[in-house]
């Protein structure tokens, strides 16, 4: 009875001594003597006081039952009302005896329910704060307000101010009565933040191999606010810390402290901030001994050993050993060597057989399995693209044995396809163990890759121009011929329709018109594709320009292109084959000085030779892209007495080269470094480099400074923090009616790092430093001699209008004056616009 006593302080024991008068009498504080204890036989239970819970319910819960034995005074009693109490619903229960027929008796439990929650809201926090605190914290209108829901709910509030570094906040919650609804209760939720805490300082014990700068280090989100981190927020969170924690330890096992530990972890006032003192203990510091390889049949030890690549007396890492067995980014791994063969069920376990002072032997325990074919290849998610589009660009082919490398490399040529979130495209290989075969399930989720462009621009001579584009990048030339499938165009056989508009008035007009075929015939990766321009530039007197009689040249351009994809040294290569054809019409157009009235035409094969293994268009985060290109015309100086006037027919060779390489830095930070070369020259020394194929650097790239450039062809190269081209402080140094150089050379480096990889919408920033300079003759050449710049930027990737960006950036050197504007300062900080086209 005591400990009934002491359980339900709050409870009285209403017992009767007839049936007739009932005495209510307390629970004795003594235990009852062996004659005072009369045992009878439970008649009846009825339950009162109960407005919404279920009567039924409540019985149950008692754990009494009519016909049970039970004693007065006794335990039984006792032992009910405690499991009432202990549901956490009740604020009061009471029990009486309501009648006794012989040996017979009947109880009636009295109760009184909790209050319900009515509804609640904070007092002393920001409307913001409070919307993120509902969604937290889950309370439903209805429910008990129990003694749990009203320590959770402050647990909760806490949590949520501690994790934003309000680590001393007082959260108090009032019951009010709600004056409109029988026993429910509105929860005021008061809440005092304090003031925030921040990390001021954090500092080791018991670190002997490692600096606390160095360990600090690891930390990525747990770090000291204090001069020079201006930009750490030093705000303490619970749940970052210990992943902190974590990665401090992956940190040691690499460095082969394989028994390091985080002893304990303490946060100190130090007036208004937070010190936070680690302790770790390290351990002794182990290193690889003995390797031995079981089960292994295919490949002896020497192989996996030379695969492996670690070496007795190596430092033991545990990271290093899982990248050499199961996945190397930066080279080939045990698991690769076996799964690029078809052993898809192989398995390799490490076993640790003996750690002897600082040394550790391991015991390479494999079970390579039996060889795998592939199947079936699933498909999903490709709602506007063909099936056989995807499947033309597997590496992984159905009765192929399966191989990791391939489907890795599959995976990359989906995403590189355009049509899908590079981001969002899986393969999940599904194994039949019984018959010994694999399925591969791919699924792809569809973005839009049409692109639409609405821009304008200022184009030195040409004054305000305007572009109208369309470019289909998935159209299907098949379906054309159903109606039923131009919604708004026919779509899904992956071939690219561009259609483009330029326009100053009738003074500048553009038009051009382009086809691609990836897969010609459908069966090899053989690219066709043709293009027709058409351009007209009228020279302005003035404000004016004569229609009829003034001064102008004119366009016409057809090609054609044929490409393949090339399986030596490696399928990454493509070659490809143009042949183009320009004519050119001039009226006292003052061009250059030998043609500024006449026809000229130019015949030009071009011959291509790439690489190209970038995983991800959009963000590239490793990889490379090469490309040499070489340009030819006829070499009609060479055929004497052919063509007496050389004007009539363009002669020139050019040659290009472009590399990119993309190397991870840091999680998705990423170094581009970028490398070009290009020269352009004719077959006869005494023949002088006509005006066609030029290049011209500075600003973009892309605001060209005059329509004339774009008729004769002039490749624009952009230089960041130098002006566009035709100004005053262009590069190179020119002379009024100057074509560009006939040699060039650039250098980049760019940081880029992605704030959204959302598909519709991917933006990255950049930083960078870039050198470069056109030379206007080879005698002027210095590879030397280049024109420095550094700057930010930003990208942004958008499906329907293709990339928008812009740079601020900062000139190191000066450029030298145009004579004609001789007068004009240079401004060594330029911003640039970017549309449709990347800076070079």
């Amino acid at each position: 009875m005591n400990l009934f006593l002491q359980t339900l302080g709050r409870v009285a024991v209403v017992l009767t001594l007839s049936s007739v008068t009932p005495l209510v009498v307390r629970a004795q504080t003594a235990p009852a003597t062996g004659d005072e204890t009369k045992r009878y036989e439970l008649g009846g239970i009825t339950v009162s006081g109960a407005r919404y819970l279920d009567t039924n319910t409540l019985i149950g819960l008692t754990g009494l039952r009519v016909g049970d034995p039970i004693s007065i005074p006794g335990e039984e009693i006792g032992k009910a009302i405690r499991k009432l109490w202990d549901q956490g619903i009740l604020g009061d229960v009471s029990v009486a005896i309501t009648r006794i027929d012989g040996n017979r008796i009947f109880l009636d439990f009295n109760l009184k329910e909790r209050p319900r929650l009515s509804s609640f809201d904070f007092e002393g926090i920001s409307k913001g704060q409070a919307d993120d605190l509902k969604n937290k914290i889950k309370l439903i209108r209805g429910k008990v307000v129990t003694d749990a829901l009203l320590s959770n709910t402050k647990t909760q509030v806490r949590k949520f101010y501690t994790n934003k570094g309000f680590l001393d906040t007082k959260v108090n919650i009032v019951q009010v009565p709600d004056s409109s609804l029988s026993n429910s209760v509105v929860l005021k939720i008061k809440v005092d933040k304090g003031g925030k805490s921040k990390i001021r300082e954090i500092a080791f014990e018991g670190n002997e191999a490692f600096k606390d700068s160095k360990l600090k280090g690891k930390f990525k989100k747990t770090k000291e606010k204090k001069f020079p981190k201006l930009l750490n927020s030093g705000k303490f969170q619970r749940s970052e810390f210990e992943d902190d924690k974590a990665k401090l330890i992956d940190f040691y096992n690499s460095e082969g402290y394989r028994d390091a530990i985080v002893v304990s972890d303490t946060l100190e006032r130090v007036g208004d901030a937070l010190k936070l003192k680690i302790r770790v203990d390290e351990g002794p510091k182990y290193y690889f001994r003995n390797i031995t390889w079981a089960g292994n049949y295919l490949y002896d030890d020497k192989t996996l050993a030379s695969v492996l690549g670690i070496k007795e007396g190596s430092v033991y890492s545990k990271e290093t050993l899982d990248k050499r067995l199961n996945y190397n980014p930066t080279g080939q791994d045990i698991t690769s060597l076996y799964m690029n063969d078809g052993y898809l069920f192989f398995s390799i376990d490490p076993v640790e057989t003996k750690v002897e002072g600082d040394s550790i032997d391991i015991e390479m325990r494999i079970t390579e399995g039996v060889q795998a074919r592939i199947k079936e290849i699933n498909i999903a998610g490709n709602t506007k693209t063909t099936d056989h589009v995807i499947r033309r660009e597997l590496r992984t082919l159905p009765g192929d044995k399966f191989n990791r490398e391939l489907l890795i490399r599959s995976q990359r040529e989906i995403s590189t396809l355009g049509y899908f979130d590079p981001e969002k495209v899986g393969m999940v290989p599904v194994p039949n163990q019984a018959d010994g075969t694999v399925d591969i399930n791919y699924t792809v989720v569809e973005k839009p890759s049409d692109q639409i462009t609405l821009s304008g621009g200022w184009g030195g001579y040409a004054g305000f121009i305007g572009t109208v584009g369309l470019v289909f990048n998935n159209f299907s030339l098949r379906k054309a011929k159903d109606f039923r499938n131009w919604t708004p165009v026919p779509a899904g056989d992956g071939q690219r329709i561009a259609l483009n508009v330029q326009a100053n008035g009738l003074q500048y007009q553009a038009y051009s018109f382009s086809f691609t075929e990836p897969w010609l015939g459908g069966r090899k990766p053989n690219s066709f594709s043709f293009s027709l321009n058409r351009s007209i530039n009228r020279l302005t007197y003035g404000s004016t320009f004569d229609i009829q009689n003034g001064a102008f040249i004119k366009s016409n351009t057809a090609s054609i292109s044929l490409g393949r994809r090339l399986r030596w040294p490696d399928d990454y290569f493509t070659l490809s084959n143009s042949l183009g054809v320009t004519q050119y019409e001039t009226k006292d157009y003052q061009l250059f000085e030998n043609f500024q009235n006449g026809k000229a035409t130019n015949i030009t094969l071009n011959t291509t030779l790439a690489r190209n293994s970038i995983d991800n268009p959009t963000y590239t985060r490793r990889g490379s892209s090469l490309a040499l290109s070489v340009s030819l015309t006829p070499p009609y100086s060479a055929i004497k007495g052919a063509h007496p006037n050389s004007n009539e027919w363009v002669e020139f060779h050019k040659w290009m080269f472009d590399a990119s390489w993309f190397t991870p830095i840091v999680g998705k930070l990423v170094l581009n470094t970028r490398a070009h070369f290009g020269f352009i020259g004719t077959y006869n020394s005494s023949r002088q480099i006509g005006p066609f194929e030029r290049f011209k650097l500075g600003g973009s790239g892309l605001a060209a400074g005059g329509s004339q450039n774009f008729a004769v062809g002039t490749e624009f190269i952009g230089l960041r923090g130098y002006a566009d081209p035709n100004d005053a402080n262009a590069i190179p140094t020119a002379q009024q009616f100057q074509n560009g150089g006939v040699v060039y050379n650039k250098y980049v480096m760019e940081m880029r790092y992605p704030v959204s990889l959302n598909p519709a919408a991917t933006v990255y920033v950049l930083s960078f430093a870039e050198a470069g300079n056109a030379f206007n003759s080879y005698t002027n050449y210095n590879p030397y001699k280049l024109y420095r710049s550094a700057g930010v930027g930003a990208r942004i990737f958008m499906s329907a209008f293709g990339l928008l960006g812009f740079d601020f950036g900062r000139a190191f050197d000066t450029v030298p004056r145009n004579s004609t504007n001789a007068s004009s300062a240079q401004d060594r900080n330029q911003f640039h616009f970017i549309i449709g086209q990347q800076i070079r």
